[in-house]
């Protein structure tokens, strides 16, 4: 399973008439190397968006809840393995 460090969507450019609000903020980002050593840079999503990296945060955490980006939740998610358990009659 790959690592994800959290992302927040920090928007560039804002109308002073009208504040950017982003409901989802939380996105994932492909943990290349320990999530410790991306806290406070600038990278990629996985869905696409550029994000400043809180590495304090967990994205297992994270990603289940009402903020995090449904892209990101969706393209990280773990598909659970099912396996038929065989029973040998004694």
């Amino acid at each position: 399973m790959e690592s994800y460090a959290v992302g927040f969507a920090r928007p560039d450019r804002r109308s002073w008439g009208r504040p950017v609000e982003d409901t989802r903020p939380w996105h994932a980002v492909a943990a290349h190397r320990p999530p410790d050593e991306l806290d406070g840079e600038v990278e990629l999503a996985v869905c696409g968006a550029i994000v400043q990296v809180w590495g304090s945060q967990h994205w297992e955490r994270v990603g289940v809840g009402r903020t995090a980006c449904p892209d990101c939740v969706r393209i990280t998610a773990v598909v659970p393995v099912l396996t038929k358990t065989l029973t040998t009659a004694s």
